[in-house]
């Protein structure tokens, strides 16, 4: 089991949490994603390394930007 947590930029409302849920989600071997609203921070439990790109594809897929991780 891995976790990372990345810093989203731009998400400000419930909508948008499950937007970026939604889509991270998605990405094979993701098994969890946490989104604080407040910190902006989403945190991803995988059961390997995920590709950092990925992630932050679905995020902007979501229409958010990755702005650390």
């Amino acid at each position: 089991m891995t976790t990372t947590t990345y810093t989203v930029k731009g998400m400000t409302c419930g909508h948008c949490v499950s937007s970026v849920k939604e889509e991270v989600g998605e990405v094979a071997g993701v098994t969890g994603v946490e989104v604080d609203l407040a910190t902006g921070l989403v945190t991803v439990e995988s059961e390997g390394p995920v590709d950092a790109a990925t992630i932050t594809a679905a995020v902007e897929e979501a229409g958010y930007e990755v702005v650390d991780r």
